[in-house]
């Protein structure tokens, strides 16, 4: 062994391998280790020149041993075997095992080193002495797996995309052609690989389609790259259907290479012509609506007013030269010209309501619910509590008058007890106020609970209960109007609570002047 230290002294000074980064074995033919590096004991574990002497095998688990054997003498046999880049496990001093890669490099004339990874030489064993280079290559593994795990996943999702992913080269000739893709254009994938990506546009898009890319790749001017557009699309039985197009660039070696996604917006389309329609007839209806009001308003109030002062003069400066019959008629004009005319202001409160908008402001409901019963004027044995607190909330003030002065009006009109009472109570939620207006009155079935909500709609005869049918079809269209939602709970003979919520906006503020146990009335 003193001789080989001499010749690779000699030849290539022992400061070469001991300073190399990499772990360096030298073997005789034998197998045995007659020189090592200090990088190669640290990774084995033998430090202090405890390698030398010892058998390469010694180095390898022992599950390997055996198929290591039958290599190296292979390697004896027939030289030209060995090679680099073996991937192999390596054994520790302390039992653990460690992945590695072995670059085999004979010497020539005993004492030439090769360059332990430059694998272009060629490599003999003519003296029987063969060093190694050694590479902890387990982060390498690693990196390797990770990336073929990413390329399995991008893969998978390219396959299971619900959009067609087409990628062509510089010339336009189709390289990737998705499931997708596929069902999107009637073509089979071996049907469109190789073939130009016009053949899935229809003129004149197909005809300027080459000249694009090559203004393109002359200019690199972008008019779709990076940029989704919508366009049409050629399917393979001669239909053109809309499509949103978005191209992206990459670069493969010198070559360019464009992806397209095309997503199939069919459905969008006939939605967004649907909606388009939808929007027109609903803006004629309006139009509809407002001339409705106009006449409503204009037309019949004015012979509506004359009839009902006509009537009001004939009852006080006449009624003595009517007899009794006559003068029943005559109330019940009266009273139907009124109810006519409560009829109409209530078709114009309701056509006014999202048509007819104020600035929100600041509503204080508290203030709200005492405006509405200083208005309605509740007889005595009706009884009011209101809940303390009620909040206050961004919205416009008249219809925040509207939805409680027809509800309390509501629970007023049916109260059929001895002594009436109406609650009103409010709940806060973490996106909504939930407010309540109860009453003790007659209660309705809950197979009226729809009904009551539509337009014009009453329970009882209007000579018993004087009633439009417009107030709770008007409180409907207010909540809803501002996202809210409304609903009844009613027993018959018992009583009605009707719940509404609003949406929360803005600061939580809510006013404590108010006391519990102290009615608003």
């Amino acid at each position: 062994m003193k001789n080989l230290v001499r010749g690779l002294e000699n030849k290539n000074p022992l400061w070469l391998l001991e300073s190399a980064a990499d772990a360096m074995l030298v073997t005789d033919r034998n197998g045995c280790i007659v020189f090592s590096n200090k990088s190669a004991e640290m990774l084995f574990g033998h430090e202090g020149g405890k390698l030398s002497g010892l058998a390469v095998e010694t180095l390898i688990p022992p599950l390997f041993r055996e198929k290591h054997l039958a290599k190296k003498n292979e390697a004896h046999s027939v030289p030209r075997a060995m090679r680099s880049g073996l991937q192999l496990y390596g054994l520790k001093k302390d039992g653990s095992e460690i992945a590695i890669d072995v670059s085999l490099s004979p010497l020539e004339d005993g004492y030439t080193l090769v360059t332990a990874h430059d694998i272009a030489r060629r490599r003999r064993a003519e003296d029987g002495y063969t060093p190694g280079t050694v590479h902890d290559i387990a982060h390498r593994r690693r990196a390797e797996d990770a990336l073929a795990d990413q390329s399995a996943r991008l893969a998978a999702i390219v396959e299971t995309a619900v959009d067609a992913i087409i990628t062509i080269d510089e010339k336009g000739i189709i390289d990737s052609f998705n499931p997708a893709a596929e069902r999107i254009f009637g073509y089979k994938r071996e049907e469109a690989l190789g073939r130009n990506v016009s053949m899935l546009m229809p003129s004149p898009h197909r005809e300027a389609h080459d000249d694009y890319i090559g203004h393109y790749l002359k200019s690199a001017e972008r008019r779709i790259i990076g940029i989704g557009r919508e366009t049409l699309g050629l399917r393979k039985d001669g239909t053109t259907f809309p499509i949103e197009l978005s191209v992206s660039e990459m670069k493969v070696g010198d070559h360019r290479m464009f992806t397209g996604v095309v997503k199939d917006i069919t459905l969008r389309k006939e939605a967004e012509e649907s909606q388009a329609r939808l929007i027109h007839e609903l803006e004629s209806a309006n139009d509809e609506l407002k001339n409705f009001a106009y006449v409503v308003s204009h037309d019949l109030k004015a012979p509506l007013r004359a009839i009902g002062s006509l009537a009001d003069w004939i009852s006080a400066d006449q009624s003595e030269r009517l007899d009794d019959e006559g003068r029943e008629h005559l109330r019940l004009l009266i009273q139907r010209a009124r109810r006519m005319d409560s009829l109409i202001d209530g078709i114009l409160q309701y056509s006014r309501v999202g048509r007819v908008r104020e600035t929100k402001v600041n509503v204080d409901l508290n203030e709200i619910v005492k405006e509405s019963l200083s208005m309605l004027a509740p007889p005595p044995d009706i009884r009011v509590e209101v809940a303390p607190g009620l909040p206050i909330i961004h919205a416009e003030q008249t219809r925040m008058l509207q939805l409680f002065q027809n509800l309390l009006s509501n629970a007023i009109k049916y109260l059929d007890k001895p002594e009436g009472l109406i609650r009103i109570g409010f709940e806060t939620h973490q996106d909504d106020w939930e407010f309540s207006v109860s009453d003790n009155g007659c209660g309705i079935e809950p197979k009226h609970f729809k009904r009551i909500f539509q337009l014009f709609q009453t329970l009882v005869p209007k000579d018993r209960v004087e009633s439009t049918g417009v107030g709770l079809a008007l409180v409907k269209k207010i909540v809803e109007l501002y996202g809210g939602r409304i609903w009844i709970e009613s027993e018959p003979a018992v009583g009605s609570t009707f719940f509404f919520t609003l949406p929360r906006s803005g600061k939580k503020e809510y006013h404590e002047n108010t006391k519990p146990g102290n009615p608003a009335r």
